[in-house]
């Protein structure tokens, strides 16, 4: 197992973190024997970076870990967990949460934890506002809390407003090859590593698309170098070939996945690519781009949107629904665009003033993509699910 130097305080952190949001299941719930064998089994083969949340498995995923971790695991890892923003609407919330998670991962502190999925700025000034930033300070000056970060889905320029807002000790951001230009982007991963800010990146397979939900010329295209290599192995390998990245999270629901994932992060080195695997992507992009509904690259200079639409975020989740066939794209539009977002950024805030269009370098015309997106993205009952949604996390 590779390892790869966090710049911020040293620690030697395993280049394949273990994502805890997908573990083996029965029925509907974890199949705890597995999981927890699945676990151990990484360990000993060198993973040492354990990334779950206070949601992930309805609950469940931190309970599973801290079961896992007994028995002297726990001293062999890093735990990273989240505190979710949404459910903190005073600061004795955060606490209550913190002091649960401690519980259920049975131990007495945690070595990286983030701020679960910020979608834009206003939603980081809320936690400054209500005082957890300062709380955190003071459980890192305890030791109770070893590095503070942050998660991220939204727009690249909200990206580059949070991680220069704070000195973050670490953050974690969605990247992959599909993901280059959009949320944070291959920039805003640039900006964090010349801040000195260590990267983890989750979702390097979109949830199991890039390798499930690839089309047929794709798949052709990765084949016509290499007929061994797996969509997987070419997925990983991109994202590990950026220097910038510390940790790069696997959610891993098999025992095969753990096997294959762990020999990839055994000599997948930063820029080792050869110029002809480079260009084997660059033909990828073209096919894809060739299959994208909206030519958006994501380069943000239509943002900021004088009606808070995020109009890559818009854009890619769109894109994401016809070019990868995928049954999420408007689960995530409706979660990072309305119902957990601070202010709503979806596509039915268009007030269709043209701004947008005069500055974009593909002469996109957005206002009229912008309904397409509403039309298919906004049915009728995405209105009433997003307006329940904010009402029970109480955002106005």
């Amino acid at each position: 197992m590779l390892t790869r130097v966090n710049q911020k305080n040293g620690d030697q952190l395993s280049i394949l973190g273990f994502g805890c949001m997908r573990f083996p299941v029965k029925g509907s719930n974890i199949d705890v024997p597995r999981a927890i064998a699945m676990i151990r089994d990484s360990i000993e083969k060198g993973v040492n970076y354990f990334d779950t949340a206070y949601f992930y498995h309805n609950g469940k995923s931190e309970s599973l870990l801290g079961e896992a971790l007994s028995g002297g695991y726990r001293e062999r890892v890093k735990i990273a967990t989240k505190l979710p923003p949404f459910l903190v609407k005073k600061l004795e919330n955060g606490k209550k949460i913190f002091a649960t998670q401690l519980e259920k991962l049975q131990t007495n502190y945690i070595d990286y934890y983030l701020l679960h999925m910020l979608t834009d700025k206003p939603m980081f000034d809320r936690m400054v506002n209500l005082g957890v930033m300062e709380w955190l300070e003071d459980l890192k000056k305890e030791g109770t809390i070893k590095n503070i970060g942050f998660s991220f889905h939204g727009s690249k320029a909200d990206f580059e407003a949070i991680v220069q807002a704070y000195p973050w000790d670490f953050c974690q951001i969605q990247y992959n090859y599909m993901d280059e230009n959009n949320q944070a982007t291959k920039s805003g991963l640039q900006l964090a590593a010349s801040l000195g800010i260590p990267v983890i990146v989750m979702e390097p397979l979109r949830g199991g698309r890039l390798v499930n939900s690839l089309p047929e010329k794709v798949l052709k295209t990765f084949k016509s170098y290499d007929k061994e290599r797996s969509p997987a192995e070419w997925a990983l390998r991109w994202v590990w070939n950026h220097p910038e990245v510390n940790v790069v999270l696997s959610g891993m629901s098999t025992e095969e996945q753990v096997e294959d994932n762990i020999r990839i992060a055994s000599y997948a080195k930063a820029d080792s690519f050869t110029e002809e695997e480079l260009f084997v992507f660059d033909k990828v992009k073209s096919v894809m781009q060739e299959l994208t509904k909206v030519p958006c690259t994501g380069c943000g200079y239509c943002m900021p949107c004088p009606a808070g639409v995020n109009i890559p975020g818009c854009f890619s989740s769109y894109n994401e629904k016809f070019l990868l066939g995928s049954k999420l794209a408007w689960w995530k539009y409706m979660q990072t665009l309305g119902a957990m977002s601070e202010k709503p950024a979806n596509a039915s805030q268009c007030m269709e003033c043209g701004k947008c269009e005069s500055h974009c370098p593909q002469h996109i015309p957005i206002r009229k993509e912008l309904k397409a997106v509403r039309k298919e993205m906004e049915g009728i009952f995405y209105k009433p699910i997003v307006g329940i949604g904010r009402k029970i996390l109480k955002i106005k």
